[in-house]
């Protein structure tokens, strides 16, 4: 009998799991990927709180510091840790919300300290090689081959020209750019949308692209970038290997070369060249500007590096301080 109490309990415990996932899908808009990172988290916490023959309605929040601390000795990162809190404390407010428990254990429990790690940057030039080759392969490509060529160029200078996820990218409508091509009508995390203006030179390459994708079939398509595939869109997938292959023919790094990486590329520019740092936070779609602020921080190991290599009193104390070194080893 006891066994069958768990397994009634463990079944309880996923059941109000699934309501909390349909709630974050139909009220707050969540991302189909969010719901799926959730749902993922949420069972890792339902497996361990059965380990202790607890389930959330019994947890206290002492269970759930001990839940971090095991989530650190099974070597998570810290920021996984603190998605996973996230998670479990938006489940708790859930069930506080619908009258399933007295209050939540989980909202004075605090998150392990996120280590600050810089994005990896591309260099100016770089983004250039690889806007170059995209061209190139466009004007080599024969009448088969030039859709899927002409696309890849369309993406890849709609990306370093917008900053977008690339989600966000590879999911744009038809229609957020039938009417104008200066501005994209993108949605976002959370289900919101925003307006992200067009580079000029961006703006040719789409149009060209659409006259293209028009020309593929009397019907509108659904989709900006049209597959083949289940979903009827291009994936993040597919467009991240088509990216580093077209990293390989710029002779790039292609194990230093993603969607996410031009993304980045695109804010750190903007900033360096005098952005303000709201316009690109909305411009990103943050919706905590703290979240766009990483990029300051990568201006500012710019400039101290600039500084390190070229200013000529920096290189003199460099050089002092190894002639110092040498004189003690010897």
């Amino acid at each position: 009998m006891k066994n069958s109490g768990k397994i009634e309990g463990g079944q309880q415990s996923r059941r109000l799991v699934q309501r909390f996932l349909e709630m974050m899908l139909a009220e707050r808009g969540a991302a189909k990927n969010s719901i799926v990172a959730y749902g993922r988290d949420l069972e890792d916490y339902l497996v361990f709180l059965a380990g202790r023959q607890l389930t959330p309605a019994t947890s206290g929040s002492d269970d759930i510091r001990d839940y971090l601390v095991d989530l650190e000795e099974r070597g998570l990162a810290r920021s996984s840790a603190s998605r996973k809190l996230s998670a479990i404390k938006q489940f708790h407010l859930f069930l506080q919300s619908e009258g399933l428990a007295n209050g939540s254990p989980a909202t004075i429990v605090q998150g392990p300290k996120a280590q600050m790690s810089l994005p990896k940057i591309l260099q100016e030039d770089d983004v250039g090689k690889l806007l170059q080759a995209a061209e190139e392969q466009v004007a080599r490509a024969d009448a088969k081959a030039r859709f899927r060529a002409l696309r890849l160029q369309c993406l890849v200078e709609l990306l370093a020209a917008t900053g977008l996820r690339v989600s966000e990218l590879v999911g744009l409508k038809y229609a957020a750019v039938k009417a104008e091509r200066d501005f994209l009508l993108v949605k976002g995390k959370g289900g919101r949308e925003r307006m992200v203006p067009v580079a000029l030179r961006a703006q040719n390459v789409l149009r060209d692209y659409l006259d293209l994708l028009k020309a593929q079939s009397d019907v509108a398509p659904t989709w900006l970038f049209p597959s083949h595939g289940k979903s009827g869109a291009l994936t993040r997938q597919h467009f991240a290997l088509e990216l580093k292959a077209l990293a390989r023919l710029a002779d790039l790094d292609a194990e230093k070369i993603s969607p996410h990486v031009l993304r980045h590329a695109f804010a750190s520019d903007l900033l360096a060249h005098g952005a303000d740092l709201r316009a690109v936070q909305q411009m990103l779609g943050h919706a905590d500007i703290a979240t766009t602020q990483i990029y300051t921080h990568v201006q500012t190991e710019r400039l101290s590096a600039t500084i390190r290599d070229f200013h000529p009193l920096a290189r003199k104390l460099v050089n002092i301080a190894s002639k110092k070194d040498g004189g003690k080893t010897s």
